[in-house]
Parts: structure tokens; C-alpha cells; sequence
């Protein structure tokens, strides 16, 4: 067995270990985020359940930590309490991202983690087999659910060589998302393997594993060897380390080579992460912001080493840098070996301890300037900026483009100013202070649950109609991120109320002076009739954020065409019950346009019957088009999305 394959085949609780059956995962542990986990309590307390039943679960407070307004303070009431009343550790504001912090204080090789964030794979570079998802299939795993997914096909990647000074864990996730791109590995998992895995340390796999979430891959997976031991025994925690490997004849589904030692830096360009160049491609563009934190690149070794390159150096004045460390444990560690010092005498703005910019939360970019980030996203206006140009790279990277004020390769800057690269080592020991993390309360032992006015129930949604009538609200092209569908930013804020955040749905297509998508799918809802979306490839791309599904269910919308459809996405459409279908032909997406009246007869009995769903389309013209679309749903999620998904009207 590969390694992927051990951890699935000890924690299989149903189904075929055969790539494309569906099976059941147990989970040991979960992790929720605050723009995530309001809804995933809701959610849960609406199941009667009194107390989670997972070996451990955490509630992190790192998305919306500061806003105008009381509505994310009142979520952080909220989720203060019911962790307190249901069993799960909080970790306060201030205490860190949910992935550095976890992967510092909980994470365990050879542990299931269930998380209500896309990024929650980077888990993998302990050696756990980490998914992100949505949080109401987070809800039913603290509910002593099994997880539910496709049982996935594994590419093996293997590592040779090392390192080149001043090429980065970075530059080994960009290389591998200019080979499989960022589409079109749904239903995929990626194991790392081979002699190269020795050189890096678990930042560093945890770097790449948290950034394979932009493949669209179910998870990515290092082995947990003495690298791994090292950094547990570090943060005080030996004891939950165990070797973890593939056999010597594992098997893989595909095998993709890759010689670190032949790596070079290289940058993701505006505006998807699988838009890969070389930095001599990118042609020293001109650097209005730097940005360095993120879940990706905010580790003790990351900014460690950005301090070094800083030391006795100051930041030209055209260019603003930020750095963001992952955790409050990387801060205090910062400031005790003089880091911190040489960060803030260069010039650098000091954020905290959270995603921050990564998900609009501030630090937006003048109009029409390139910002270089070493955050895992460049989504089109994804940095709060209207037509952003934002490139993704590494730490290395980042400080060189500071330094020049271009976009530039730390090799050159290195030798233009005598930088030696900076040699990390592991340290021996952390700080460990787990004092922002709360217990709940003991077993037995009763917790008020603090409910505000701007937090309400988690809409519910109707059975399917035996016969539905719809029209097509928009029609899109390819990549459409959850972003497009439901901006974060400024609008985060709205997660717990989705009559006001459903106001928002599709922003970035709305028009001046014309009815925007929410005005015309609640009125088409109104009418009795269904929404209907219309994609190209990779509808659903990003963020495991449900509000991506709950929002357009909450304006109607109860069926979503595309050529395909990621892995979180589509299962938050069926929980939701929005039925999600394939388009098979280009001409049929062609007839699929915004106003095309729609009308499926027995539709229920389509879906039980076969994976065809034949409808007829009212063309403008006024003439009537039959076309067939697909579906591949199980036979679990046909009921469960007929009758309206898992919180469907009784």
C-alpha cells in the first residue's frame, strides 16, 4: 500500500478501496474557522447533538477578526460559548491561523482531519490525511458522522535532490501546479515520496501540502519520518509521533517526477494560482506592495528567514511591505532572537497573527499597481481591489521584490547585495503557551450559549418540484471561484445572516444601472420558478465557504450545469439541495443563456432512473431545444438532494 491508502484503509467505515467508489471516512479530529463556523454550529445545534464525538475538535478565530460593526464580534460570542457547551477548544483571536496553530498543537501523522476550510490539507505535511470541506459535512463529523467522499485516485510524486539556495518550498507547489494546473484533478490525492522528502522540514511540506488545495485535489500527504519527530518533540509533543510510510512496492494511479535540485523561482501571475512563469518570464515588473503571511508561507522558517535578508537593510520608499506571522507562537519566537527588531527597522508593517489580507480583511492595493503576496489565492479582486494584479510567491521572493522594488530573482538580488542564504535548523524547543486556547466545559456540565441579533438560523430548503420550471440567471466561463459567488472582503462580515449576505451573491457580475442577481433570482423565486447557473470548467474552484451554496439555495437557485464541478463545491450544492449536472456538449452549453427558460418533467424519477436528465429549453427565437445533461451522483445523494439536502424542510 501507498500511504494515502493505509490511512484511508484504517479509518474505512464504507465502501470500495477502489479509486471512484464512494466511501465512509471516520474522523479523528475536525477544525472550524469563524467565517466557517458559526454556520457549522448553527448547523450542528440544529441536529440536537450535546456534545461533539470526535477524539478532538477546534474552533479557530482567525478570518474576521477586526471589523466595523458588531457582527463578527457577536460570531465570536456565539462561538465562544456553544464550543464551551459542545465540547470543542477555542482558540481565541490573536492566538493564530487554524492551520499553523494545528499543525503546531494538535496535528498527528496517521489522524483523519475534517475542516471547514479548503486549505485544511496542510495537515498532510505531518503525515495526516487532512480535507477540507463544508461545514455542515463538518457539523455531521462532530455528530459522529463518518465523512462521505470518492474514494481517489493517487498520483505519487517523487522528490529527488535538494534545494537550491534561495528556492523555496514555494517554488516546489508552483512547479507542480504548472504541471497538473489548477483544474481537472478532481476526486485526486497527491502523496510526496522519495529521497528528496529527507531535505525538507514540516514547514516547509506543509507549505506545499497547503497550497495542493489549488490543484482541487481531496488531499496531499508526506510520509512522518525524523523531520516530523524533530518538529513534534520541538512543540513538546513526541508522543504523538509514529513512523509513517509507503510500502516499498506501493502502487500509484501516476507518478510525476521532480528533481528539486533543477527548481528555480518561479511566480503565479494574475489571476489564478495555476498561471505559472518563471520570474524572467514576469519581467521585473514594477512592486507597489509586498505581503508575506498567509496559512501558506507564515512558519517560524519563513519568517525567520525573511528577517535575515532584512537585517540592516531598509525598504525603499515606494514600496510597503506587510508580514503577517501564522501564530502567536511564531510572533513570540520572532521577538526573542531579534527578528522582529530587524523587520520593524526595515520598515515593515507588522500585522497579526491572522489570514488578514488573504481574504480581503484589509491591506487592498492602490488601483491599477501589482502587489506580490506569498498567499496561496490571486483570484481577480480577491485583495478587495477592483482588477488587482497580484502574483504568488515565495518569502524569498517576496523580500528580493522589496528590497528592489521589482518583481525580482532573490539569486540576483543575493549577489547584487553579498546575501548569504539563510541556514534554518529546527529548533529544539518552541514556545509553548496554550493559554488562548479555552477548554470547554467539563462533561456533565452545562454552558449558556450566546445568541446575538445579527445571527440567525440556517435557511432551509424545499423538495425538489416533480416538475420543475426555471431560467437560466447567468451564464459563466471557466474557473468560477467561490469568490465570484460570494465575495469575502467587507461582505464576510454578513456569514451569519444569509438573508443580507445573499444581497451580495454574484456581485462581481452585476451591472450599473441594471437589477443585480440577487433582485432577479428572488423575484424569479417569487414566481414559483427555479434559478439556474450555467458554467464552464471547474465551476466552484477556492474556498470550502457553504455560503457559496446557501446563498444562491436562499434565492432559489436549485440547479447548477457546468462541464465541471470541484470536489467541496459540488457536495455543499447537495447538501443544500441544488442539483449539480454536467453539460456534455459545447453546442448545448452554447443554448444555456441567461434568460433561457428551462423545464425538466419528472425530474425525481430522471434522477433515480439513470444519470441522464433530459430538459427542454424555450429559445429566444422562439423555438424549443431538447438536450440531455448528466449526473453522477450516488444513490444517497439523489434522495438527499430531492428532498432538498441535509437540512431540508420537514
Amino acid at each position: 500500500m501507498n500511504l494515502i491508502e493505509k490511512i484511508i484503509h484504517s479509518h474505512l467505515a464504507g465502501g470500495e478501496s477502489q479509486a471512484g467508489a464512494e466511501i465512509k471516512l471516520v474522523i479523528d479530529q475536525t477544525l472550524c474557522q469563524d467565517a466557517t463556523g458559526t454556520m457549522a454550529f448553527l448547523e450542528l445545534e440544529a441536529m440536537g447533538i450535546e456534545r461533539v464525538k470526535t477524539e478532538l475538535s477546534v474552533q479557530y478565530v482567525d478570518h474576521n477578526t477586526g471589523q466595523i460593526g458588531p457582527e463578527n464580534a457577536n460570531d465570536h460570542l456565539y462561538l465562544q460559548s456553544v464550543c464551551a457547551a459542545k465540547g470543542v477548544l477555542y482558540s481565541r483571536a490573536g492566538n493564530g491561523i487554524c492551520h499553523q496553530v494545528h499543525l503546531e498543537r494538535f496535528g498527528a501523522p496517521g489522524k483523519t482531519l475534517l475542516g471547514s476550510d479548503s486549505h485544511t490539507p496542510t495537515g498532510g505535511g505531518i503525515g495526516m490525511l487532512a480535507i477540507g470541506a463544508g461545514g455542515l459535512d463538518v457539523a455531521l463529523a462532530m455528530a459522529g458522522e463518518p465523512f462521505k467522499l470518492t474514494y481517489p485516485r493517487i498520483t505519487g510524486i517523487c522528490l529527488s535532490g535538494r534545494l537550491p539556495a534561495w528556492v523555496a518550498a514555494k517554488d516546489v507547489i508552483l512547479k507542480v501546479l504548472s504541471i497538473l494546473g489548477s483544474k481537472g484533478n478532481v476526486d485526486t490525492a497527491i502523496e510526496y515520496f522519495g529521497s528528496g522528502v529527507e531535505s525538507l522540514s514540516v514547514p516547509e511540506r506543509a507549505t506545499i501540502t497547503n497550497m495542493g488545495a489549488e490543484l482541487g485535489v481531496t488531499s496531499s500527504v508526506f510520509p512522518s519520518d525524523q523531520n516530523t519527530l524533530a518538529f513534534l518533540k520541538a512543540q513538546g509533543r513526541a508522543q504523538d509521533w509514529v513512523e509513517l510510510k509507503a510500502d516499498d512496492d506501493a502502487k500509484y494511479d501516476k507518478i510525476i517526477e521532480i528533481d528539486l535540485s533543477s527548481l528555480e523561482p518561479l511566480a503565479a501571475c494574475p489571476s489564478n494560482p495555476g498561471n505559472i512563469a518563471s520570474l524572467a518570464e514576469c519581467g521585473g515588473i514594477e512592486v507597489n506592495q509586498v505581503l508575506i503571511g498567509s496559512c501558506t508561507n507564515s512558519s517560524l522558517k519563513d519568517l525567520q528567514t525573511v528577517a535575515a535578508m532584512l537585517k540592516g537593510r531598509k525598504l525603499p520608499g515606494g514600496v510597503s511591505l506587510g508580514i503577517a506571522p501564522g501564530s502567536r507562537q511564531v510572533l513570540q519566537m520572532l521577538s526573542r532572537d531579534g527578528s522582529l527588531e530587524s523587520m520593524l527597522s526595515a520598515g515593515c508593517r507588522i500585522l497579526e497573527s491572522a489570514c488578514g489580507p488573504c481574504i480581503g480583511q484589509g491591506f487592498s492595493p492602490a488601483s491599477d499597481t501589482v502587489t506580490v503576496r506569498t498567499f496561496n489565492r490571486n483570484f481577480l479582486n480577491r485583495s478587495g481591489t477592483r482588477n488587482d494584479r497580484c502574483y504568488l510567491v515565495s518569502p524569498e521572493t517576496a523580500v528580493a521584490s522589496a528590497l528592489t522594488g521589482r518583481l525580482s530573482d532573490p539569486r540576483q538580488v543575493a549577489k547584487e547585495l553579498d546575501l548569504e542564504y539563510p541556514d534554518w535548523k529546527m529548533p529544539e524547543q518552541f514556545i509553548i503557551d496554550d493559554s488562548m486556547i479555552e477548554l470547554p466545559a467539563a462533561p456533565g456540565k452545562s454552558a449558556e450559549i450566546i445568541r446575538k441579533e445579527t445571527i440567525g438560523a440556517p435557511p432551509q430548503c424545499s423538495a425538489l418540484p416533480e416538475n420543475l420550471q426555471g431560467e437560466v440567471l447567468l451564464q459563466l466561463e471557466d474557473r468560477i471561484t467561490t469568490d465570484h459567488i460570494m465575495p469575502a472582503g467587507a461582505n464576510l462580515k454578513f456569514r451569519s445572516n444569509i438573508p443580507r449576505y445573499a444581497e451580495v451573491v454574484f456581485d462581481c457580475f452585476n451591472r450599473e444601472g441594471e437589477p443585480t442577481f440577487a433582485q432577479r433570482a428572488s423575484a424569479l423565486r417569487d414566481s414559483g420558478k427555479a434559478g439556474i447557473i450555467v458554467a464552464g470548467e471547474s465551476y466552484g474552484q477556492g474556498s470550502s465557504r457553504e455560503h457559496a451554496a446557501i446563498c444562491p439555495m436562499y434565492l432559489g437557485v436549485r440547479l447548477v450545469a457546468a462541464f465541471s464541478i470541484e470536489r467541496i463545491h459540488a457536495a455543499n450544492l447537495v447538501n443544500f439541495g441544488i442539483l449539480p449536472l454536467q453539460i456534455c456538449s459545447p453546442e448545448d452549453y452554447g443554448l444555456l443563456k441567461q434568460g433561457v427558460a428551462v423545464e425538466i418533467n419528472e425530474l425525481p424519477k430522471q434522477i433515480r432512473q439513470g444519470q441522464e436528465i433530459e430538459m427542454t429549453l424555450s429559445l429566444p427565437e422562439g423555438t424549443t431545444r431538447r438536450i440531455v445533461l448528466r449526473h453522477n451522483l450516488s444513490q444517497d445523494d439523489q434522495e438527499l438532494v430531492i428532498r432538498g439536502g441535509k437540512l431540508a424542510q420537514s
